[in-house]
């Protein structure tokens, strides 16, 4: 139950996530999972018939190839059970075996010179033909390499198996192939494999008289079992009525996987009984197909062990293909739905944007959708509804603008601008005549201030003029100290075009000048600027003065009031226990600057009694007239 709960609360949740996503990325993912799934089922089911195809092509040729070495086998039967036919019904022969008394010198050489050369006609008609034998249980004249006397070999097990065997074939497989004419002397058997063919001979029926046998390397009995031969997908084994194994020693399978010959054993033993194979086998992680084929003549079975490693890799190769294609189709589907839909939902996207720009706070210039349908019904009646909004906040900016329009007037009426300029003008006059160059300097200051403050033709200056008014309100304020403040200047001169709010910086320095001083203590007054880059795109000013600086509580809650302009309903007011003292004018700066570039940018203080304060001004890096530095995402306002 509760599994089943939280799977109720997964799909929920997806379903929640999914539905939060654009139209255009949930049709997109419906058209995937329409595609996916046919394409998973025909890949998986091509990928089975691929497989299947593969591992069936494997089995065939190689099981051809099987074929192909049995029928060769039984070619090389024929050819040995041909050789003991010639040899075993030679008559001569078959007489110098019998024979128990030693013959004459002139029978020897008589049997020498014709039938031991007919014999060994036989080897050189059957090149295949390693060995040809003949040993008597008499105690003959050995002509060698042919005839032996049966005592050189009587104690080997091979050999009273086939005088067991009473006339008929005996077919016994070895891992060496002795020379029975040195055996004797201490020499070591050579490493090579043979099949050997024997028949009992008893003249008459009743008297054993001798063996004869013909030997055949097993490289040349069955070239693709005990050969030279190299190839490392596939491996043919013989496996005789003892059970024993023969095969290649290089690149063999059996040398690598430990328990692959003792199953073989037991299949074939499994095979013998039942009549049933398994041709499928794994080992150490790898896939044999164990082929097999009886050779009923020589009670022996012939094995072709192939390795799928290679049929493997190519079906995996296919299995990357099927993937790739895939993916490749589904991509290439995707994108076309992608292009589709958005040509599609181009309309319904336009007027998202449009609504998003509104909502901004940006005018509503119009937008033009073609076609109709239901895009195309809602963005007719959303451009009635902005319409019929621009109309009523036009109305109200223009009454507004109106008010606004009289309280200026009404102001530049109170103050006639020309009669202080020429009355400034007179005075300095006086001064200069007077001989009082202070006097004289400060009024030129103060008549700059002035004309900076009447000459309000927009709310954005150059820095450089901010910076001039502040050079004049020092020198005019200068008067009053005994100690002149000095004002340094740390701004790189490319930055002196940027745009500032007019006025947004003298109120600081006002504040440092009145508050900053008592007039008590001794040393150098000073106020510094600094302006430099902040972070990205973005102008850091600090102004910092050597004064008494701001009590702990007071600073905390000016920089709290200070960031809360803005951000709340809270009607401007005191700082708490000192209303008056540095809020006012600071606060006012913050209010323009927020109105004016957002809330993202401001004023902060920083201070410490008896040493300094510092007011930190953070604005966005705006040029009035021309670019600064190389920073092609400067704002450019012309």
């Amino acid at each position: 139950m509760k599994k089943g709960k939280r799977w109720a609360s997964i799909w929920d949740s997806f379903m929640y996530w999914f539905g939060r996503r654009s139209l255009q990325s949930r049709l997109i993912a419906a058209y995937i999972f329409i595609i996916l799934g046919p394409c998973v089922l025909v890949s998986f089911y091509s990928y089975e018939l691929i497989n299947n195809m593969y591992v069936r092509d494997a089995r065939d040729k190689n099981q051809s190839l099987l074929d192909m070495e049995d029928l060769h086998i039984h070619t090389q039967i024929e050819s040995m059970e041909r050789a003991m036919q010639v040899a075993y019904e030679d008559q001569d022969a078959r007489d110098y075996i019998a024979n128990t008394s030693e013959p004459d010198t002139e029978d020897l050489v008589d049997f020498s010179n014709f039938s031991f050369k007919n014999l060994t006609r036989i080897q050189y008609y059957n090149p295949n033909v390693e060995h040809l034998r003949m040993f008597s249980s008499n105690n003959i004249i050995e002509i060698w390499p042919m005839f032996l006397r049966e005592n050189r070999v009587a104690d080997e097990v091979w050999y009273q198996r086939a005088l067991q065997m009473k006339g008929t074939y005996s077919w016994s497989f070895h891992y060496n192939d002795p020379d029975i004419l040195e055996r004797y002397k201490g020499q070591s058997p050579a490493l090579t494999p043979k099949v050997s063919l024997l028949r009992e001979m008893s003249i008459p029926k009743t008297r054993h008289v001798g063996m004869v046998q013909v030997d055949m390397l097993l490289e040349k009995f069955s070239p693709r079992t005990y050969s030279v031969i190299k190839d490392s997908q596939s491996q043919m084994v013989i496996v005789d009525s003892e059970a024993q194994i023969f095969t290649r020693s290089e690149n063999s399978f059996l040398a690598t996987n430990s328990e692959m010959k003792s199953v073989i054993h037991e299949r074939l033993q499994r095979y013998r009984t039942t009549g049933e194979w398994d041709i499928n086998y794994t080992e150490n992680g790898k896939s044999f197909l164990l082929l097999h084929k009886p050779i009923e003549r020589i009670n022996a079975d012939l094995l072709n062990i192939v390795s799928m490693d290679s049929v493997l890799e190519e079906i995996s190769h296919t299995r990357n293909i099927l993937i790739g294609a895939n993916i490749g189709f589904i991509t290439l589907v995707t994108a076309i739905a992608y292009v589709m839909n958005a040509f599609i939902l181009k309309s319904l996207r336009l007027l998202t944007e449009e609504m998003k720009k509104v909502r901004r706070g940006e005018t509503y210039s119009g937008i033009t959708i073609r076609g109709g349908g239901e895009v195309g019904e809602l963005a007719h009646h959303f451009s009635k509804l902005m319409n019929t909004i621009n109309t009523l906040v036009a109305q109200a900016v223009y009454k507004q603008a109106l008010t606004k329009e009289a309280e200026l007037r009404t102001l530049h009426n109170q103050i006639d601008a020309h009669f202080l300029y020429n009355t400034l003008e007179n005075i300095k006059m006086l001064a200069e005549i007077e001989n009082q160059r202070a006097i004289s300097d400060a009024l030129t200051s103060l008549g700059g201030m002035m004309r900076y403050n009447f000459k309000w033709s927009g709310e954005y200056v150059k820095l450089h003029d901010e910076i001039r008014h502040i050079e004049n309100y020092i020198e005019v304020m200068n008067i009053r100290f005994d100690e002149p403040i000095q004002l340094r200047l740390e701004i790189p001169q490319d930055f002196m075009e940027l745009e500032v709010l007019k006025m947004s910086l003298q109120p600081i320095v006002e504040n440092a000048v009145k508050h900053g001083w008592t007039g008590e203590e001794s040393g150098t007054r000073e106020i510094s600027i600094q302006v430099d880059e902040w972070e990205h795109n973005l102008i850091r000013m600090v102004l910092t003065d050597n004064g008494a600086g701001i009590e702990e509580d007071v600073l905390r809650e000016l920089n709290q009031e200070l960031e809360s302009v803005g951000l709340t309903d809270k009607v401007p007011g005191g700082f708490g226990a000192k209303p008056s003292t540095y809020g006012i004018g600071l606060r006012n700066v913050q209010e323009r600057i927020r109105i004016f570039y957002g809330k993202e940018y401001g004023l902060k203080v920083f201070s410490e009694q008896g040493r300094f304060t510092r007011v930190m001004m953070v604005l966005p890096k705006v040029l009035l007239t021309g670019r600064v530095g190389t920073d092609d995402k400067t704002d450019d306002r012309r």
